[in-house]
């Protein structure tokens, strides 16, 4: 029997695990990970992340070909393929400060896999990694070896959160990146033939490490320059009267260019873009390619002007002044369909807005109250670190409420920011809500969530991202 093991339990670990123990019985599958309330959840009936599908995958495997354990030494010891998803935060200090991926974890995982183990092994990377990592970590394992084989893969991930478990069953492609040397070819193989249980061999794509370290981080700057793109657009629209959602559905039916990815936003979030696209861009600056460089970082200062721009706006809006007013944030997520807050815009949009006094009252059906305070008092590039290793207690912010019902949320409030374009926000009674809202009541629909016009006949002033303006607003400086 086939042995995997894999090093942590997070949103790549932990789903990607049961679907190769779903789709290969004949292999035993071990998620370990130090963190024990962590593997305590996975071997609960609440799993510690919210991703739909996930559920019936794990119940169908848990205990038969996969399991979740802190044995750590002892599962890698005897696996003959080891996954490595550990974090690689960006370096918050240092050289590369603010832009370099921190491969401390990756590091002392490829010093215990060289510890510990005994046997052969295939060691595949799967966190996203710079350019050149697994000739690092190859380093660290040969030198390190005791005479003992290892082969290193890099096997990127390309799930999206919300339909990890679909993506997963149907990839686009696997990549496997791998050594051009007999023994690579064959380590390439071993894992060519995991997939294949389930994956056409034509989406299996194979090619040597660097492309394939490389291909992981392109994928996620081109998906974060549409969205820079067709966000850069919607400040144009907005200032010119044409609607963004017209202009990227015309643009979308090229079939060079193709639909997806072009909704206008508050800005993207998530654990990847930003990060890779910071990683990108120091691996550019790292071999003297600064034009590349400055090209890239444009995308994520555009994403930044993005959510400024939406404070700025609410801000503007309200007589520029929001203290002490109240004011209704529906989702915190950094999308809908998880619970997912890492580099949610609504991070820095209700920074921006208690940076100004505001009273925020904040409802998200997926996010906890302890993860919306721990969000808004940590550092940037905190979240990205094992949960034993971030701040203990943050302060609490007393200016917030953390509610479980999108209606109390709104109670008493002049202002709703849609920030997650969860579907129960398109559902809601937008006529009660208005009725319990201070006047005049406003919308700022940061995910063009719902019909502007009609909630202007019920009463609302409403700003929706690269729409016309209304009338209200059209007066107002963009800027505060």
């Amino acid at each position: 029997m086939v042995k995997i093991c894999c090093i942590g339990a997070g949103y790549v670990g932990g789903p990607t695990m049961a679907v190769i123990a779903l789709k290969c019985p004949e292999i035993e599958v071990v998620v370990v990970d130090i963190a024990a309330p962590r593997i305590n959840a996975w071997n609960s009936d609440v799993l510690p992340i919210y991703e739909p599908g996930l559920d019936d995958v794990v119940k169908q495997c848990r205990g038969k070909n996969l399991f979740f354990s802190t044995e750590v030494h002892k599962h890698v010891c005897e696996a003959d393929i080891v996954f490595v998803s550990v974090n690689t935060p960006t370096k918050t200090q240092g050289l590369g400060a603010g832009k370099a991926a921190d491969l401390t974890y990756w590091e002392s995982a490829a010093r215990m896999i060289a510890d510990v183990s005994k046997s052969s092994k295939i060691v595949v990377e799967k966190s996203t990694v710079p350019v050149k990592t697994a000739e690092a970590i190859e380093k660290i394992l040969t030198h390190n070896s005791k005479g003992i084989d290892f082969q290193i893969l890099s096997n990127p991930e390309f799930l999206a959160e919300g339909t990890a478990i679909e993506d997963l069953f149907k990839p686009d492609r696997v990549l496997i990146g791998g050594r051009e040397t007999p023994a690579g070819a064959k380590a390439i193989k071993t894992l060519k033939d995991v997939y294949a249980h389930w994956v056409p061999e034509d989406r299996i794509i194979c090619t040597n490490l660097w492309s394939a370290e490389l291909s992981k981080l392109a994928a996620n700057a081109f998906l974060a320059q549409r969205i820079s793109s067709v966000n850069a657009m919607s400040a144009l629209c907005e200032a010119t009267g044409a609607d963004v959602a017209e202009v990227s559905h015309a643009v979308g039916k090229d079939t060079r260019i193709g639909s997806k990815f072009l909704n206008a936003s508050v800005g993207f979030g998530g654990s990847c873009f930003q990060k890779d696209i910071l990683n990108l861009v120091y691996i550019c600056e790292c071999n003297g390619l600064p034009e590349v460089a400055h090209y890239w970082k444009q995308v994520i200062l555009m994403n930044d002007y993005q959510k400024t721009r939406f404070v700025n706006r609410v801000v503007a809006s309200m007589f520029n002044t929001v203290a002490n007013k109240k004011i209704a944030i529906l989702g915190f997520a950094f999308k809908k369909d998880t619970g997912d807050t890492r580099e949610t815009p609504a991070i820095d949009v209700c920074k921006g807005l208690l940076g100004d006094k505001a009273l925020l009252s904040i409802y998200d059906p997926q996010v906890s109250e302890d993860q919306i305070q721990k969000d808004l008092s940590m550092k940037k590039f905190d979240w990205d670190h094992p949960a034993h290793l971030q701040p203990t207690s943050p302060t609490t912010i007393k200016q917030l409420s953390v509610v479980w019902d999108a209606y109390e949320a709104t109670k008493d409030a002049h202002a709703v920011c849609i920030l997650t374009e969860w579907d129960e926000f398109k559902k809601l009674d937008y006529q009660k809500m208005y009725d319990n809202m201070q006047k005049p009541a406003f919308i700022f629909d940061g995910r063009n969530v719902v019909d502007a016009e009609k909630m202007r006949k019920i009463g609302f002033i409403v700003y929706s991202i690269g729409k016309p303006l209304d009338a209200w607003l059209k007066d107002m400086p963009a800027v505060a």
